[in-house]
């Protein structure tokens, strides 16, 4: 399987962009908050990918993070949620947003991204509610955006799905589970004061948890 892709980019289109790897051009889909954040035409570029296989077509997904394609894998293993609705799920909310509205149960968040009703929207919720907090404090997944290496392709994927599905255990007590909760938060664009204070007000056994716990907290009242 195709994990990443890195070469020039060599043209940008509504839904995808074609990418040029030593001579042979790979078709790569992605969200609109995607492509809006590539570069020029002409330019490096690099995403991790998702290959999907179809009897009559191969498809690439591309993602700038591994955060982004681990909650492309969760959205799309929910039944009626192909890879386009998850692709407009993660356009209009980011992963961090996904990760937010799914955790504290925001169905009409994810109803908000195009082609998404309030049946779809609640099933999201309610069957990734469980592993949301797990993806966020996740370290390995908190990794910003690739760097470029034009004419490269690497053909190796992310680790195995049960990873990101289980609820994180912190062996090192409930002072680790907090640094984790912490730093998950701060990834979500919290202040590192709320952030922690929010963090210290609740309780849970492991950073999942704590995440969830803080979350509510710090959700905007009314």
């Amino acid at each position: 399987m195709i994990g990443r892709i890195a070469g020039r980019l060599d043209y940008r289109a509504s839904d995808h962009v074609l990418i040029d790897v030593r001579g042979v051009g790979y078709l790569v889909y992605c969200s609109e908050r995607t492509l809006a954040a590539l570069p020029a035409p002409g330019e490096a570029v690099a995403l991790y990918t998702d290959l999907l296989v179809r009897e009559d077509n191969l498809q690439l997904f591309g993602f700038p993070t591994l955060l982004e394609k681990e909650w492309h894998r969760l959205l799309t293993s929910v039944q009626g949620v192909g890879a386009k609705v998850s692709l407009a799920i993660l356009g209009t909310l980011g992963p961090e947003g996904v990760g937010r509205a799914i955790t504290l149960g925001d169905a009409a968040a994810v109803k908000s991204a195009p082609g998404v009703g309030p049946k779809l929207a609640a099933r999201v919720v309610n069957e990734l509610k469980e592993k949301a907090a797990g993806v966020m404090a996740m370290g390995s997944f908190r990794g910003g955006a690739l760097s470029p290496d034009p004419g490269e392709v690497v053909e190796a994927d992310v680790p195995p799905p049960t990873r990101a599905a289980a609820p994180v255990q912190v062996a090192g007590g409930r002072a680790e589970a907090q640094a984790d909760a912490l730093s998950a938060l701060v990834n979500l664009g919290y202040g590192q004061s709320e952030a922690a204070q929010a963090v210290a007000s609740v309780e849970g056994e492991d950073a999942s948890a704590l995440i969830r716990a803080a979350l509510k907290l710090l959700a905007p009242k009314g």
